[in-house]
C-alpha cells in the first residue's frame, strides 16, 4: 500500500543519517517556526546587494583597467603637458619685446640709455634737412659741434635738461633743445624752466633727427666738429642722474671741440 502510494521506505537497520540511495549524511535542522529563518534570509539578501555593487562597479570600471588603455591615455596626457609648455614658453618669448642679438654683433652696453646709432646714420652724418631757430632755417649740417637734445611730447624733464645744459657749458659745447611743431609751446617752456636760451631752441619741422637716430624718450645727439655723430652714439632714455656731474655722458662732451692749438 506504502509503495503503490509512492513512498520510499527507509532501511530502519542501517546506520544512522544515510538512507538507502547513496547519499552524503547531511546535517539539517528544521525549525519549528519559519520566523527563525528572517535572519539568514536577510543575510542571504545583504550578500545578493554586495554582489550586484560590485558587478555594477566592475563595468564602469573595467574600461579603464583593460589591458592596452591606460599606457596611452597617459601617453595622450603626456603629450598634451608637452605641447602646452611649449606653446607657453613661445607666446612669452615673442610678447616680451626683447630683440634677439644676431650672430656676430658686437657686445651690447649694459646701460639701458645707451644705443647704437644706425649704420646709414653714422655712414651720412647728421640728415640732409633743416630746423627752424629763431624764426629762421638753418641746415642741420651746420650746428656743429654741438649736443642736439631732441625733446619728446609730455617730457617731464626740467631736472635732465637742467644738468644737461650745465654739463655741455661746463665742456664749452653749445646745447639745443629740439621739438616738433605743435610741441614747440612745451618745450620751450622746459627750456626757460632749465634756464636754456630761447635761441637754443630748434623746431624739426619734418622730424627727422628723431627718424635717423630712432629716438626714445629725452634723447641727446653728440655732433662733432666735423658733423659727424661722436663715438657713434645717441643717449635714449635720459634722466637727471645719467647727465649729471661724473656721468658717463657728461665725459663725453668735451671731446667733441678739438684741441685748442
Amino acid at each position: 500500500m506504502a509503495a503503490h502510494a509512492g513512498e520510499v521506505r527507509v532501511n530502519v537497520g542501517g546506520e544512522p543519517d544515510r538512507d538507502d540511495f547513496g547519499l552524503p549524511p547531511v546535517d539539517i535542522e528544521i525549525p519549528d517556526d519559519a520566523r527563525e529563518l528572517d535572519r539568514d534570509v536577510q543575510a542571504y539578501r545583504r550578500e545578493l546587494r554586495a554582489l550586484r555593487r560590485r558587478m555594477r562597479i566592475g563595468r564602469l570600471h573595467g574600461p579603464l583597467t583593460r589591458d592596452g588603455l591606460m599606457l596611452p591615455l597617459l601617453a595622450g596626457c603626456l603629450a598634451i603637458v608637452l605641447i602646452s609648455g611649449v606653446l607657453l614658453t613661445v607666446f612669452t618669448a615673442g610678447r616680451s619685446g626683447a630683440p634677439r642679438p644676431s650672430a656676430g654683433s658686437p657686445a651690447q652696453v649694459t646701460h639701458a640709455s645707451i644705443r647704437p646709432v644706425p649704420t646709414a646714420a653714422r655712414a651720412a652724418g647728421l640728415p640732409n634737412a633743416k630746423v627752424i631757430i629763431a624764426g629762421r632755417p638753418v641746415e642741420l649740417s651746420s650746428l656743429s659741434p654741438t649736443v642736439l637734445a631732441l625733446v619728446p611730447a609730455g617730457c617731464q624733464c626740467t631736472a635732465a635738461l637742467r644738468q644737461l645744459r650745465q654739463q655741455t657749458a661746463a665742456a664749452r659745447v653749445s646745447l639745443y633743445l629740439v621739438g616738433v611743431n605743435g610741441d614747440m609751446p612745451r618745450v620751450r617752456q622746459l627750456a626757460a624752466r632749465a634756464g636754456q636760451p630761447r635761441g637754443r631752441v630748434a623746431n624739426d619741422t619734418s622730424n627727422a633727427l628723431a627718424t635717423a637716430y630712432q629716438a626714445q624718450g629725452l634723447t641727446a645727439i653728440l655732433v662733432g666738429a666735423d658733423g659727424s655723430v661722436t663715438l657713434s652714439q645717441v643717449m635714449r632714455d635720459l634722466t637727471a642722474r645719467d647727465v649729471g656731474p661724473g656721468s658717463r655722458l657728461a665725459g663725453l662732451f668735451p671731446s667733441l671741440t678739438p684741441p685748442s692749438p
